[in-house]
C-alpha cells in the first residue's frame, strides 16, 4: 500500500509551504517551526516506509510509475504529471527528505529570534517540494519544473537577508547563471522530443537502446542532446565555466548552504546525467568533455580553497571541487560511483556546513578563520563531529569519503585515463590540506579572536542548543558508516551499485570503464598512493598552521603573486566582468537605454505630447470670449460648407 502511494510524500512540504507562506505571519514561532518540521518528517517517513517495502521486491520489479493526470497534449506531444520510483530516485528522495529534515531541525536553533521566520520555513518547505518533484519525475519536462523550482527557491533563500546588498547581488548572480545553463537544458529536451517523439524516461531509453545499439563513432544527435543537457548541469551543479555563483551564495543562512548548496540542489545536475545514463553511455565525446570539465573544476576549486579565510567560502569551494569528482566519475562511465559519492558527500558536507554554522553562532557571526582558534574546549560536540566530517572529506580509511573517492579514482584509472587519475590524486592531496587547515585554524592552537562581544553576558563561546548539535551527531554517524554501502572489490561487494543496477539497465555496456579489468593488487597500490598524497597534505597543513605558522607567512610573502592570484580566485570574476558583464552593460546603456528607450520610445511619447500641447496652445485662442469673434467663426464655417456643396460636392 505504501509503494502504491509513495508520491504523496511530495504533498506534505507543499502544504507546509502554503500554510506558512500565506498565514505564517500570524503564527507564533513554535507553530511555524512545528508545522514546517512535521511536514518534512512525514515526507521522510513515507520515503523510509517505501524503501523498506521497495527492497522486498524482486530486482526486475523495482520500477514503479504512478500517473496522476495528463498535463500537456498537443498533436503528438503528450506530457504527463507522473512519477517514477526506482533505485536511483529512491536513493535521492531519501537523501532529500532525510538530510532536509535534519536541517529543518537545525534551523530551529540557528534562526531563532531572526525576522522573517515564517518566510524562511515556507521557502525551505517549498524547496523540499520542488526537489522531490525533480527526483521523482518520470519525464524530462516535469523534471524541468522541479529544476526551475529549486532555482527559484535558491534565489529566495540566498537573498533571504534582502536588506544586505551582497545577499541581493548573490541571489541575482545565482539566478542569472543558472538560467544560462537552463537554456541548454531546455533545448536538449526539445531535441529529445524531436528525435524520440517522447520526453518520458522509459520510452526514450527504450528507443535509444534500439536505435543506437552500437556505440557511435561520430558526434551525432546523441552528442548534441547530451552536451546540451550537460550545459544545464554545469549551471546547477557549479562546474566550469558557470561555477562562480556558488561561493557568493554563502550570503544566505548557513542551513541553506548545507541543504541547497552542499547536499541536494547542486547535485541535481549529477542526478540528471545519471538518470540519462542510456544517452550518455552512447555519447563518448560528451563523456570525455564531462570528465575533463569535472577534473578541471575539482582542481581549480581545490586550489582556491587552500587560501580562503572565510570558513564558509572554504567549504563552498570544497563543494565545487567534490562535484567535479562526481562529474569525473560520470565522464569515465562510472555512473554508480558518481551517485555513491553524491550520497556520501551529502552527509559529510552537510555536517561540515552545519558545524561551521555552530562555530559562527558561538562566535557571534564571526566567519574569519584567522579570528578563531582554540575552540576545541568550548565546542566539544562541534569539534568532534566536524573532525569526522573532515576525515570523511579527506578520504581517511573507514570514513565514507574514502570508499566513494577511491571508487571514482579507481574507475578513472581502469578506464585508461591515467592523466585524469593523476589530477584526481593531486586534488585528494589538496582536499586533505585545505580541510585540515580549516580545522587547525578553527579549533586548535591559540585563541586569536580579537572581537569583543559587547553586550553579551559571557564572551566565551558556548555550544549551541540541542537542535543544532543533534543533527551534527546524526550526520557524523552517517559520515562514518555510509561508505560501507560501496566496498571496493578487494574488500567485499558493492551493495549500492548492485541496488542501482535496475536504474541503469538501458545503459550501453561497452564503455571503457566497464570493459577494462585490473588485478586487486593494482587497485590496492593505487589506493595507497592516494592515501600517501592525502597524508602529505594533512602533514603540510599541520606544519604550516600548528607546528610552525611562520613558514606559511613566509611562503605567502615569497610567492605573493601566486598567493594573491589564489586569493582573488584566478581573477575569474574580473575576467567575466571585463569580457561579458561590462560590454553587455555598456551596450544596454548606450543602445538599449539611451538610444532605444530614451530617444526612440520616450522621444515618441514625449514628442507626441509636446505636439499636442503646442497645437492646443494655438486652438485655445479660439476661445477668446468675444461674441464678434465667435460670429466670425460661425460665418466662416457656414461659408466653407456652402463652398463644399456648390463647388466640390458632385
Amino acid at each position: 500500500m505504501v509503494l502504491e502511494h509513495y508520491w504523496i510524500l511530495i504533498l506534505f512540504p507543499l502544504l507546509g509551504a502554503a500554510i506558512n507562506g500565506i498565514l505564517g505571519r500570524r503564527f507564533p514561532h513554535p507553530v511555524i517551526a512545528w508545522l514546517s518540521c512535521s511536514m518534512v518528517a512525514l515526507s521522510f517517513l513515507v520515503a523510509l516506509l517505501s524503501f523498506f517495502n521497495f527492497i522486498r521486491l524482486p530486482e526486475d520489479q523495482r520500477i514503479i510509475t504512478h500517473h496522476l493526470f495528463t498535463w500537456i497534449q498537443s498533436g503528438n506531444f503528450v506530457s504527463e504529471v507522473s512519477f517514477l520510483l526506482d533505485p536511483l530516485s529512491m536513493v535521492m528522495i531519501l537523501v532529500v527528505t532525510g538530510v532536509g529534515f535534519l536541517i529543518h531541525i537545525y534551523s530551529l536553533g540557528y534562526m531563532a529570534g531572526q525576522s522573517g521566520y515564517y518566510r524562511y520555513f515556507a521557502y525551505l518547505n517549498l524547496f523540499i517540494f520542488m526537489m522531490s518533484v525533480l527526483v521523482l519525475a518520470d519525464n524530462y519536462l516535469l523534471m524541468f519544473v522541479g529544476w526551475e523550482g529549486v532555482g527559484l527557491c535558491s534565489y529566495l533563500l540566498i537573498g533571504f537577508y534582502f536588506e544586505k546588498k551582497n545577499a541581493g547581488d548573490a541571489a541575482k548572480k545565482a539566478f542569472i547563471l543558472n538560467r544560462i545553463g537552463d537554456v541548454g537544458f531546455l533545448i536538449g529536451v526539445f531535441l529529445i522530443f524531436r528525435t524520440f517523439e517522447s520526453v518520458q524516461y522509459l520510452t526514450v531509453f527504450q528507443a535509444v537502446s534500439e536505435q543506437f545499439a552500437v556505440m557511435g563513432t561520430e558526434f551525432g544527435v546523441l552528442g548534441a542532446i547530451t552536451l546540451l543537457l550537460f550545459i544545464g548541469a554545469t549551471g546547477k551543479s557549479a562546474q566550469v565555466p558557470l561555477y562562480v555563483w556558488l561561493p557568493d551564495a554563502m550570503e544566505g543562512p548557513t542551513p541553506v548552504s548545507a541543504l541547497i548548496h552542499a547536499a541536494t540542489m547542486v547535485t541535481a545536475g549529477v542526478y540528471m546525467i545519471a538518470r540519462s545514463a542510456p544517452l550518455y553511455s552512447r555519447a563518448p565525446e560528451t563523456l570525455f568533455i564531462i570528465a575533463v570539465v569535472g577534473i578541471s573544476t575539482a582542481l581549480l576549486a581545490a586550489l582556491i580553497a587552500t587560501v580562503q579565510r572565510d570558513i564558509k567560502k572554504v567549504l563552498a569551494y570544497s563543494t565545487i571541487s567534490q562535484l567535479g569528482y562526481m562529474f569525473l566519475a560520470i565522464g569515465v562511465g562510472a555512473f554508480g560511483a558518481g551517485v555513491f559519492h553524491l550520497l556520501t558527500h551529502a552527509f559529510f558536507k552537510a555536517l561540515l556546513f552545519l558545524g561551521s554554522g555552530s562555530v559562527i553562532m558561538a562566535l557571534h557571526h564571526e566567519q574569519d578563520l584567522f579570528n578563531m582558534g582554540g575552540l576545541r574546549k568550548y565546542l566539544p560536540v562541534t569539534f568532534y563531529t566536524m573532525w569526522m566530517g573532515a576525515l570523511a572529506l579527506a578520504g581517511v580509511p573507514l570514513f565514507s569519503g574514502f570508499f566513494s573517492k577511491d571508487a571514482i579514482l579507481w574507475k578513472t584509472f581502469a578506464a585508461g585515463n591515467e592523466a585524469l587519475w593523476l589530477m584526481g590524486v593531486v586534488v585528494a592531496g589538496l582536499t586533505a590540506f585545505y580541510i585540515s587547515r580549516l580545522m587547525f585554524l578553527a579549533f586548535h592552537g591559540r585563541e586569536r579572536s580579537e572581537k569583543q562581544h559587547q553586550g553579551a553576558p559571557d564572551p566565551s563561546p558556548k555550544e549551541p542548543s540541542w537542535s543544532v548539535t543533534l543533527p551534527l551527531i546524526i550526520l557524523a554517524g552517517f559520515s562514518l558508516l555510509a561508505g560501507f554501502l560501496g566496498l571496493p572489490s578487494y574488500w567485499g561487494s558493492n551493495r549500492l551499485e548492485e541496488f542501482l543496477a535496475p536504474s541503469f539497465r538501458f545503459q550501453f555496456s561497452g564503455q571503457p570503464a566497464a570493459a577494462m579489468e585490473h588485478a586487486h593488487l593494482t587497485e590496492v597500490i593505487l589506493t595507497l598512493v592516494t592515501l600517501a598524497v592525502a597524508f602529505f597534505g594533512f602533514a603540510l597543513a599541520y606544519h604550516f598552521y600548528i607546528k610552525n605558522p611562520q613558514v606559511a607567512v613566509r611562503l605567502a610573502n615569497r610567492f605573493s603573486w601566486l598567493y594573491s592570484l589564489l586569493r582573488r580566485k584566478f581573477l575569474v570574476d574580473e575576467i567575466y566582468d571585463w569580457l561579458l558583464v561590462g560590454p553587455v552593460q555598456r551596450l544596454s546603456q548606450t543602445i538599449l537605454w539611451k538610444g532605444m528607450d530614451v530617444r526612440v520610445i520616450d522621444g515618441l511619447v514625449h514628442g507626441t505630447a509636446s505636439l499636442m500641447q503646442a497645437w492646443s496652445h494655438r486652438v485655445k485662442r479660439i476661445q477668446s470670449g468675444y461674441a464678434r469673434l465667435y460670429a466670425t467663426w460661425i460665418l466662416g464655417g457656414a461659408l466653407l460648407i456652402l463652398f463644399y456643396y456648390y463647388w466640390i460636392s458632385p
